[in-house]
C-alpha cells in the first residue's frame, strides 16, 4: 500500500483546496514560468476566450526577447513553449480552431529568434516546433481557412524558412487548400521563379515548393518540370521524377526518366534508382529482367530487402539453393564489415560464424556496434568464432587506451574464459592462458581495466 506522504493525485486531494492554493502560491513566488502556467489555468476555468489573448501576448514577449539562453534557462524555455503549444492546441482549438491557426503561425514564426539565442543541438525545441506544425493541420481543417488567404500564408511562410520550421507545409495544408488554393500557390511561385534576381537558394526554395504542389495534384509533368535536363541525369533526381510517373501509372515515361540519369562504375548513392527501376520493371511486365536487377544490387551492395524479394518470386526448392549462393557471396564480399552487418541483419548466425572465423585478421574492433551483438547471439553455440570476435575488439580497446570502454573489454574477456573449455583441440587459436599473458605483456600499466577484470 502506497505511503500516505507518496505524491499522487489522490493523496494531494486530501490536502483540501485551500491549502492546495497556499503552496501553489508559496511555489510560484519567484517562478515566471509557473506563475504563466497558473494564469493560464484560472483564465481556462473562468473563461476560455481569455486564453487566446494570454498566449499571444507571452508570444509577443518571446519574439522581442534577445537574452542568450543556455543551461537551465533553455529547459525552461523548451518547458515555455511546449506549454504555449500544448495551450493553442489541446485548449484554443477546441472553442476557436480559427484563433488556434492564428496563434500556430505566431508560434512557429519564432523559430528565427529562438534558435538564434539557444544552442538547440539536442533538438529538443526543434521537436516542439516541429509538433506545432503538424498540429496545424488537423486545426485547419476544422478552422477552414479562404484557401487564397491560406495560399499567400504558405507562400510567405516558405519564403522565410531559413530554420526550416515551416517544412511540409504544402503538403500538410493540400486538404485545406483544396484545387483552387493549390492553383493560387502555384501561380505565386511561377510568378517569384520569373523573378532573375533571385539568388540560387531563393530559387531552389520555389522549385522544391512547385513539386511539393505538384505533388498534392498529383501531376507527374509539373514535378518533372522542375528539373532541368541537367539535373536529371543525377540518379536520385532522375528516380524521384521516375517514381512521379510510375505512381501516375504511366511507366514507360518512368523508364524514359531513369534513362536520363547518368551511371557509371563510379557512381554511388543508386539505392533510391535501383528500387524505382525494378519497380517499373514489373509494371511493364519485364519481370525476368527485373529479378535479375535485384541480384544484381545484391551482388553489389547486400541490399537485405532486394535478396528477399528476390527469393520471394522463385519458384519452390530454388529459393534455398539461390540463398545459399547468395550467402556465400556475402561472406566473400570485399568490405568485411559490410558483409557481418547484413549477415546480422538476415540474420544467418551460423554465416557469421564462418565469416569471422574465415576473416577475423581483417575485422577492426573499433566496429563496437557490429561486433559486439554478433558475440551475443554467437556465444550460445558458436564458441570460436564468439571468442575471436571478442579478442578483435579487446584488442583494440586495449591497443588504442579506450579507458571507456575497458568496462566492455573486460566482459568479453571474461566470455573467453567461460568459452575456453568448449573450443576444440583443433582450434586454430592462441589458448586463453597464453591469451591473457600477452595482454598482460603488452597492456599490464593499464591498472584501470586489471582492475575491472575477473
Amino acid at each position: 500500500m502506497a505511503s500516505k506522504s507518496t505524491l499522487s493525485i489522490e493523496n494531494l486531494e486530501r490536502l483540501g483546496t485551500a491549502r492546495l492554493a497556499e503552496l501553489l502560491m508559496e511555489i510560484s513566488q519567484g517562478d515566471a514560468a509557473t506563475q504563466r502556467f497558473l494564469r493560464l489555468a484560472l483564465a481556462e476555468a473562468a473563461n476560455p476566450e481569455e486564453l487566446g489573448p494570454l498566449v499571444r501576448k507571452r508570444l509577443r514577449e518571446l519574439s522581442r526577447s534577445q537574452t542568450w539562453v543556455d543551461g537551465a534557462k533553455q529547459k525552461a524555455l523548451q518547458q515555455d513553449l511546449d506549454s504555449l503549444r500544448r495551450t493553442i492546441a489541446e485548449k484554443i482549438a477546441g472553442h476557436s480552431p480559427s484563433d488556434a491557426l492564428s496563434l500556430l503561425w505566431q508560434f512557429l514564426a519564432l523559430a528565427p529568434s529562438v534558435y538564434e539565442r539557444c544552442d538547440d543541438s539536442h533538438g529538443g525545441i526543434g521537436e516542439i516546433f516541429a509538433e506545432a506544425r503538424d498540429d496545424m493541420s488537423a486545426i485547419a481543417q476544422a478552422a477552414k481557412p479562404d484557401a487564397s488567404a491560406l495560399a499567400a500564408q504558405i507562400y510567405a511562410s516558405l519564403n522565410d524558412n531559413g530554420y526550416g520550421q515551416y517544412d511540409g507545409l504544402i503538403g500538410m495544408f493540400s486538404e485545406s487548400l483544396g484545387a483552387a488554393g493549390l492553383d493560387r500557390l502555384k501561380s505565386l511561385f511561377d510568378a517569384r521563379l520569373a523573378d532573375r534576381s533571385l539568388s540560387d537558394w531563393q530559387r531552389s526554395t520555389s522549385r522544391y515548393a512547385l513539386q511539393d504542389i505538384a505533388d498534392a495534384m498529383g501531376d507527374a509533368d509539373a514535378f518533372a518540370a522542375q528539373y532541368d535536363s541537367e539535373t536529371q541525369t543525377v540518379p536520385a533526381n532522375a528516380a524521384r521524377v521516375a517514381e512521379r510517373f510510375l505512381n501516375a501509372g504511366r511507366p514507360e515515361d518512368a523508364m524514359t526518366a531513369l534513362g536520363a540519369a547518368r551511371i557509371d562504375a563510379g557512381t554511388h548513392l543508386t539505392a533510391d534508382w535501383d528500387r524505382v527501376r525494378i519497380n517499373t520493371l514489373d509494371a511493364l511486365g519485364q519481370t525476368e529482367e527485373a529479378q535479375l536487377a535485384r541480384w544484381n544490387v545484391f551482388e553489389r551492395s547486400l541490399a537485405p530487402d532486394h535478396l528477399r524479394a528476390f527469393l520471394e518470386r522463385l519458384p519452390d526448392f530454388e529459393d534455398q539453393e539461390a540463398e545459399d549462393r547468395a550467402m556465400a557471396h556475402a561472406r566473400q564480399f570485399g568490405n568485411v564489415h559490410a558483409a557481418l552487418h547484413f549477415l546480422l541483419v538476415w540474420p544467418a548466425l551460423g554465416q557469421i560464424a564462418k565469416l569471422i572465423e574465415a576473416r577475423w585478421e581483417e575485422l577492426d574492433g573499433n566496429y563496437y556496434e557490429l561486433l559486439s551483438p554478433a558475440v551475443d547471439v554467437l556465444e550460445a553455440d558458436y564458441p570460436l568464432a564468439t571468442t575471436l570476435a571478442c579478442r578483435v575488439l579487446i584488442d583494440h580497446t586495449l591497443n588504442k587506451a579506450k579507458s571507456t570502454r575497458y568496462r566492455h573489454a573486460a566482459r568479453h574477456l571474461s566470455t573467453c574464459k567461460r568459452l575456453a573449455s568448449s573450443l576444440t583441440s583443433q582450434a586454430s587459436i592462441q589458448d586463453h592462458e597464453a591469451y591473457v599473458e600477452m595482454l598482460r605483456a603488452r597492456h599490464g600499466r593499464k591498472p584501470a581495466f586489471w582492475s575491472l577484470v575477473e
